[in-house]
């Protein structure tokens, strides 16, 4: 008998016990069934979803490698997918919108204030040359980032030419690189104006995001209207439209002219270890309880809309 689960979802090496208790409690007020997909069970998971012995009607994906096809909750996302079953987000859309070097002129086009940025591919990196005007827009040091790196994997905060690319490349082998102009955020109640703020289906949650020691505090509505910070909101529901994405973050960090700039556009599969497990880079416990009651609503909500009611 083919056994059908509410919710599945692929555990993250960085979450921890409390993100994963409150889906797990939220579910259970709900009536959901739910089924956390441990490294331990996932080459079993994968089988049994092939052959038709399980099938999840929502699979949240926490976990799995967009750069990496042959990896186990890569293919296993991708297997729900065909499968035709409900996955946060779809593996076709996460993987297109997570890579920054597509993503980038797609920003650019609605008019979302992103770095000033050159698209390199991989195979001109070793003889690559910048333009005068190119070195201008990017100034000096400026950044390389991969297109589909994470978890600082291949940056380089202190790049001074094109040859700085074989740092990059050397540390994590992508496609396409992005030499971005250094965005400095201005200083705001002693601490960098930098922000990382959750879409999680319609609902929007902004903290600020210390990108010099990865501390995280939530922004409270006093802040929020003392600083004038209602455009960090906008931004990311213009991103979140442009995408279709429905749970990602977005840095953005705001200058010492007032501008707010995208510096990361769309991380999915977000981080989501809590404050009370790691105090120095944890997620606020109540935004991470947050985030997941309004998984398990949109859940419940995909769901009821799959069958009709």
């Amino acid at each position: 008998m083919k056994r059908i689960y509410d919710l599945v979802m692929t555990h993250k090496l960085d979450s921890d016990d409390f993100f994963i208790h409150c889906i797990q409690r939220h579910c259970a007020e709900a009536r959901l069934n739910f089924f956390l997909i441990e490294p331990l069970w996932v080459e079993a998971f994968h089988l049994y979803l092939q052959f038709g012995e399980v099938w999840p009607r929502v699979l949240l994906n926490m976990h799995s490698e967009h750069h990496q096809p042959e990896e186990i909750y890569h293919r296993l996302v991708r297997l729900a997918a065909e499968k035709h079953c409900q996955v946060i987000d779809p593996p076709d859309v996460a993987q297109m919108f997570f890579d920054k070097a597509r993503l980038h002129p797609l920003l650019v086009k609605a008019g979302v204030n992103v770095p000033a940025s050159v698209i390199v591919p991989r195979e001109q990196a070793p003889h690559y040359q910048l333009s005068e005007t190119d070195r201008a827009a990017l100034g000096s040091p400026f950044v390389i980032k991969p297109a589909m790196g994470y978890g600082r994997g291949g940056l380089v905060l202190d790049a001074t030419s094109e040859k700085d690319l074989a740092r990059s490349v050397a540390a994590w082998p992508d496609s396409q690189y992005l030499l971005q102009r250094r965005i400095v955020p201005r200083g705001l109640k002693g601490a960098p104006a930098y922000f990382r703020v959750y879409f999680v289906f319609g609902s929007v949650w902004c903290s600020w995001w210390n990108c010099f020691n990865d501390n995280y505090r939530l922004v409270t509505p006093q802040e929020a209207a003392e600083f004038n910070l209602k455009p960090l909101e906008q931004i990311v529901r213009q991103i979140a439209a442009l995408t279709g994405m429905n749970f990602f973050s977005s840095e953005i960090a705001q200058t010492h002219a007032g501008e707010f700039v995208v510096i990361d556009y769309v991380n999915d599969q977000c981080h989501m270890l809590s404050q009370s497990a790691n105090p120095r880079i944890g997620v606020p416990d109540e935004l991470v309880a947050a985030v997941a009651k309004r998984l398990v609503e949109a859940t419940k909500e995909l769901i009821a809309k799959k069958a009709g009611r």
